[in-house]
């Protein structure tokens, strides 16, 4: 196992890299400069090339990258432009939110899609399995922030069961916190789920046609055993691979979702900073998002070479 863990690391490091210097290099694609957008109306050409002097920008590309790069390898993403605090600082504060809802939206997605995807798999061609399927097509189409925008008016405004403005950090109340994510993780969940089951649903479907099958109800193995020891098993490969594809979807819808929910997270701060064009915050979250998803599909590696041994390295 340890051997797999480092053949998936091989990759992951390679992959920061390229990241990093991409990340890097497109902020000079953004046309303007960050001194104008810094000083607004007031600005002049000397009062730009001076706030340009100040942040470094006058400097050439290679020799900000180096610094940069150098900074990034000891946990240093610079400083922002507008606030003068440590990017790293900003996205330590804002980090909490995102993560909160993003892991509470994956929790209800895997809930929900192999649950739905257990049942329909195992009854092919049932009324059950059509209304379900049914079910996940909707969820599939459904937008998002339409969905968290009728949850919120029905459960909040209307019913008041829920609040509206839900984030309250998890040091200050934890009852609180999980109340406030409810609203948010089924906003991210319900469509993910859909995703998931539909691939839960065909490996099951798969997986039970499997001559093995067979083999194990001839030798008198009780059905549901077969279902969920080795069916539901098996059918995990692909279902993993899916929980990696919802997740990088989840981190870009959140960002859209915490608008919704007035959550103080990683979305707002990269829309404030595209807008300011805020390079060392842009860069700081893009490398975060990034890094998250590698970190995820690296785990998500790891047990499908706990789930089949065949995919580990020799």
């Amino acid at each position: 196992m340890g051997k797999l863990v480092l053949y998936r690391l091989g990759f992951a490091l390679p992959q920061l890299l390229v990241v990093s210097v991409i990340v890097f290099s497109l902020t000079y694609l953004v046309p303007g400069s960050p001194a104008a957008a810094i000083l607004g109306i007031s600005a002049t050409p000397e009062s730009i090339a001076q706030v340009e002097a100040q942040l470094g920008l006058d400097r050439p590309a290679p020799e900000r990258f180096v610094e940069w790069f150098g900074g990034l390898l000891h946990g240093d993403l610079g400083t922002a432009y507008r606030s003068g605090l440590p990017v790293t600082d900003m996205l330590a504060q804002r980090l909490p939110a995102t993560l909160s809802m993003i892991f509470g939206g994956l929790l209800v997605a895997i809930v929900v899609g192999v649950g739905v995807g257990v049942i329909t798999g195992t009854r092919p061609g049932t009324t059950t399995d059509r209304v379900l399927t049914g079910g996940t097509v909707f969820g599939i189409a459904i937008p998002e922030f339409w969905l968290g925008m009728i949850l919120t008016t029905v459960f909040a405004a209307w019913l008041g069961w829920l609040p509206i403005v839900g984030w309250v950090p998890f040091s200050e109340n934890p009852l609180l916190w999980a109340r406030g994510l409810i609203l948010p993780s089924l906003t991210l969940g319900l469509t993910g789920g859909a995703i998931i089951a539909r691939q839960t649903r065909a490996a099951m479907v798969k997986s039970l046609a499997s001559p093995y099958t067979d083999t194990l109800a001839a030798a008198g193995v009780p059905r549901w055993k077969i279902l969920y020891r080795y069916g539901v098993k098996n059918a995990m490969v692909p279902v993993l691979a899916a929980t990696g594809v919802t997740f990088a979807i989840m981190i870009g819808v959140s960002f859209v979702i915490e608008k919704v929910f007035s959550f103080p997270g990683l979305g707002s701060l990269m829309l404030t900073s595209v807008i300011g064009q805020d390079f060392p915050l842009v860069q700081g979250v893009v490398l975060l998002t990034a890094t998250l998803v590698i970190a995820v599909n690296l785990l998500i590696d790891i047990g499908y070479g706990l789930i089949n041994p065949q995919a580990r390295p020799a």
